[in-house]
């Protein structure tokens, strides 16, 4: 008789794990399909032309932005394109952790006030198989963010079109 009440603890248990572990693999599931529809640009692939011409295609998230996985000096980083930033942009926090050096300061205009930021030189940026050499950029103290401000700094460099939902980018010839 005593075996009876044991079994049922163990069985309660042993639902109860199920449920958690379950439980916990939707909440995986869900982060990842959240991640993807705020980024759906995490792994691009890059075209090569007759010509030679590198274009990577660019699909806008559920909000309408473009939001890209990158690199600047070969360390990965997430861009959000912005045609209406002069330069690059980077939040102070992630400037510390690529070890980008302020090279002096000045005032911007932002959409929240004039602020201060340090100009910087960014030896290599990449957006798929296309790489940018010595991109003026700044580091800017007031962004909170975890996204980099992919400005025109940059996209000058590039050719891009938008057709639809989609942006692609190519090499300048």
């Amino acid at each position: 008789m005593d075996q009876q009440p044991d079994t049922n603890k163990i069985g309660r248990t042993f639902t109860w794990l199920s449920w958690i572990v379950g439980l916990g693999l939707v909440v995986l599931l869900f982060d990842e399909l959240l991640g993807y529809q705020y980024n759906p640009n995490q792994d691009l692939k890059s075209e090569r032309s007759s010509r030679g011409q590198v274009s990577v295609t660019l699909l806008q998230n559920r909000y309408g932005h473009y939001v890209l996985n990158g690199e600047i000096n070969q360390q990965q980083v997430t861009f959000l394109l912005d045609t209406g930033a002069t330069s690059v942009s980077i939040p102070e926090h992630i400037a510390k952790q690529l070890y980008l050096e302020p090279q002096g300061s000045y005032l911007v205009n932002t959409a929240n006030g004039r602020i201060k930021v340090y100009r910087t030189t960014l030896s290599t940026l990449r957006i798929g198989e296309i790489t940018l050499y010595n991109v003026a950029a700044n580091i800017n103290p007031a962004m909170d963010s975890d996204e980099i401000l992919l400005g025109m700094s940059a996209l000058k460099q590039v050719e891009f079109s938008q057709t639809g939902n989609q942006l692609i980018i190519r090499e300048q010839r």
